[in-house]
């Protein structure tokens, strides 16, 4: 299938990572030039070669995404470089394990700036162009405890939870003018924050790391932890231009692991 999004430009957040990087290289595979973006600078310069490597167009930016006054700023650089910003994946890195009673406020405060907020604050910086061009494509990754929350992910289920409320309302404003919003909510996806929770709670039950696997394993229908790419695959169909009619969704990519409806 031809996803009609060569020459676009996309904004990938959190471009350095491990789903973020899947997602920066799948798009550019498709003809997209890629501004990575990540708050490590080296994980997103190393992202930005490997596409260029390939034959693609990327920029990296070392971007911390809770600093709200570098944004203009680096989306000048994007404009000049690549052209202005089409396809906006938002996609932020995750709190601590923790449960939700008891957290310090302080500790809110925080991480609803960096997860919450920040997408916020940068959909509506690009949102204007997208909306004059009469194109445009706002995917925001979540978890799947935005579905069914996770035990001892306290402030992870609440703060991305709230994007899909934000998500739906934006893609009901703004859909006649060409725009989507969808939201990917991800389950056990094989990467280096799947592999620190897991240990995690091997420490906090006391078990092995690989007792904690076996287990995450044996609740997920397909057997095993999704490839990054396979969760790239979808954003990338929703960025394309046959997934038009689609917006203010939230779609799956955990292999069958949540249960509910």
């Amino acid at each position: 299938m031809d996803l009609g999004i060569a020459g676009r430009t996309a904004l990938v957040l959190g471009g350095g990572g491990g789903i973020g990087g899947a997602i920066a290289q799948v798009l550019a595979e498709e003809g997209v030039k890629v501004a990575v973006a990540d708050i490590n600078p080296e994980a997103a310069k190393k992202r930005a070669e490997s596409i260029v490597k390939a034959g693609g167009q990327a920029v990296p930016l070392e971007w911390d995404i809770g600093e709200f006054g570098v944004i203009e700023g680096n989306l000048r650089v994007i404009e000049e470089f690549l052209g202005p910003v089409d396809i906006l994946v938002n996609n932020t890195g995750g709190p601590p394990p923790s449960p939700v009673l008891g957290q310090d406020l302080r500790t809110w405060l925080s991480h609803f700036q960096s997860m919450t907020l920040s997408v916020i604050a940068i959909t509506d910086s690009v949102m204007p162009g997208m909306r004059r061009r009469g194109w445009g494509r706002v995917i925001t990754s979540t978890s799947s405890g935005v579905i069914a929350p996770i035990p001892n992910l306290g402030l992870s289920n609440a703060l991305r939870a709230s994007l899909l409320g934000w998500s739906k309302t934006l893609a009901r404003e703004v859909a006649a003018d060409g725009v989507t919003c969808n939201v990917v909510a991800p389950g056990r996806i094989g990467t280096q924050r799947t592999e620190f929770l897991d240990r995690t709670k091997a420490e906090r039950e006391k078990k092995t790391v690989e007792q904690v696997s076996a287990e995450s394993l044996a609740a997920i229908p397909a057997g095993r932890y999704g490839n990054p790419r396979e969760y790239a695959a979808m954003v990338a169909f929703l960025a394309s231009a046959p997934a038009a009619y689609i917006t203010g969704s939230v779609v799956r990519v955990d292999g069958g692991l949540i249960a509910s409806l």
